[in-house]
């Protein structure tokens, strides 16, 4: 059985050394023949860097490395062309600042292919790279990663030196335009398409595939993929976990599936499956590698929380710029939200791509929102077993607790927009471990919680009467909906006290 790949991103590294590869060289092969000049969006390790690579080793002629793979007798390998590969995630900029270590990686480029560069400078240096070693033969450049050294500074205290870095990059890749008669192919990937840097606005024949269907299986496995490369470690995973064939791929699929860059076309989180079958076990991999706190605390600050469902026009992705992070730009080219659906008009509908994210994303927003970085899932699945022992004491005190770590001042601040977002947050996470869902609506919040038995419609109240919220529930027929169910119906009335920061009382009776 073949060695998981985790963490190797070199094709040549993964071939020679017998880990499994998903063969995306079919794929590979499309691109490579159908244009020149992309640009290739997608989240943190997601396979950006193995692709290129691949690539890198289609072209160098390394026809050994891809036996028994689609594109071995697809391609003709005596297409050999010098290839400039400049990698941000290991050049060293954080050490020795992104000017030299641009410059020293350009070097070293330049020293494999035993040219001696003249000019000073980064774009006139890089430029003349390319073209000394276009003089024979096209060049193919891939840049990887090429906006690393924006992503790890949009933090508003290191923003100017993301304004910095960007300067610096422009100067780079505003010269490949100009080579044009030297180039091959030039493939571009990166998290976001941050407007304002060269190889955008410079570089206007390059093209987006970031959502394009040809190109949505790319990256990221199919469906059938899983299930052929994987054939091997399906079988000993499900019966660790004691699940049947069908149940596990059921289970996984909802786990870490659901990334959608097209809709109709949806992949799995490679490196989560990889670490699945690894540990066979289900748990939190993706997510727990690199997000920034930056990014919950932007939620935080413009009060979004609720993010499934957003709408939005796909040419919002056009306008990112570092001064102007836009929410939902960011968490979709990120990977915390991803396409559920588009219509004629351009607009998409975005969403969790899967269980996974979703899960991690409430815990985090819960934690922000209480001022805590505590676990809060086994909270969860107290309050969970609460509502299954119909114990609503118990219930309560569970939510009541929630609410101690908030510093007062936020109450001062927007005490109803607090406790309303908080309560959202919770009774939505409740609902990956037992069947519950919120509804907001002109600032109206409530919560039902469905057991084998009950349904419980929870309605929350902020300094007010206990009874205007029963009241409420009544008035408004709110168990309405659920009587075709023939559960018992328990109207639930919670009262919270903003200066004591607590339940000041509660209430229920049957409706």
């Amino acid at each position: 059985m073949q060695k998981l790949p985790i963490g190797t991103q070199d094709f040549r590294v993964l071939r020679e050394n017998d880990f499994l590869y998903v063969d995306k060289t079919r794929q590979i092969h499309q691109l490579i023949t159908d244009g020149r000049f992309y640009f290739f969006s997608r989240p943190r390790r997601f396979g950006k860097s193995l692709t290129v690579s691949t690539i890198k080793e289609i072209f160098s002629g390394s026809r050994e490395l891809f036996h028994g793979l689609w594109i071995e007798h697809n391609w003709d390998w005596t297409q050999i062309h010098p290839v400039i590969h400049l990698g941000f995630s290991s050049i060293g900029y954080q050490d020795l600042g992104l000017e030299q270590a641009l410059l020293k990686a350009i070097d070293a480029q330049a020293e494999a292919y035993g040219i001696k560069l003249k000019e000073e400078g980064i774009g006139l240096r890089f430029k003349e790279l390319i073209a000394k070693l276009g003089v024979n033969k096209t060049v193919v450049l891939l840049i990887d990663e090429y906006d690393k050294p924006l992503i790890d500074y949009l933090e508003k205290e290191k923003l100017t030196q993301a304004i910095e870095n960007r300067q610096i990059l422009r100067r780079l890749y505003s010269v490949i335009k100009d080579c044009d008669p030297y180039l091959r192919l030039v493939f571009i990937t990166g998290v976001s398409k941050f407007s304002k840097v060269s190889v955008f606005s410079d570089l206007n024949n390059l093209e987006d595939i970031t959502i394009d269907r040809r190109f949505g299986d790319l990256v990221g496995y199919t469906q059938q993929e899983l299930e052929d490369t994987f054939l091997h470690y399906i079988p000993l995973t499900a019966e660790a976990l004691n699940l049947s064939f069908p149940k596990l791929l059921e289970n996984i699929k909802e786990w870490y599936n659901g990334y959608c860059w097209h809709v109709g076309v949806s992949v799995y989180n490679p490196f989560s499956i990889l670490n699945f079958f690894q540990k066979r076990a289900f748990g939190i991999f993706w997510f727990e590698t690199g997000t920034p706190s930056f990014l919950i605390n932007l939620l935080k600050e413009r009060e979004l929380y609720n993010l499934d469902g957003a709408q939005v026009d796909q040419l919002l992705f056009e306008s990112y710029t570092l001064e102007n992070l836009e929410t939902y730009s960011l968490l979709f080219q990120t990977g915390y939200l991803t396409i559920k659906s588009a219509d004629e008009f351009g607009i998409l509908t975005l969403g969790y791509p899967n269980r996974e994210v979703k899960e991690s994303m409430l815990r985090h927003l819960i934690g922000a929102y209480r001022h805590e970085q505590q676990m809060v899932t086994p909270i969860i699945v107290q309050l969970r077993q609460a509502f299954l022992d119909n114990n609503l004491d118990q219930a309560i005190h569970i939510i009541k607790n929630l609410f101690k770590s908030i510093p007062s001042t936020i109450f001062i601040k927007d005490k109803e927009a607090y406790y309303h977002s908080l309560i959202f947050l919770l009774f939505h996470y409740l609902g990956m471990f037992i069947e519950a869902e919120v509804h907001t609506s002109d600032g109206r919040l409530d919560a039902v919680v469905q057991t084998p038995e009950r349904v419980y419609i929870l309605e929350f109240k902020l300094d007010q009467s206990l009874n205007v919220a029963i009241n409420q529930i009544r008035t408004k027929g709110y168990a309405d909906r659920y009587r075709h169910l023939q559960k018992q119906l328990i109207g639930v009335g919670i009262n919270f006290d903003s200066g004591l920061k607590t339940v000041k009382n509660r209430g229920w009776e049957e409706v």
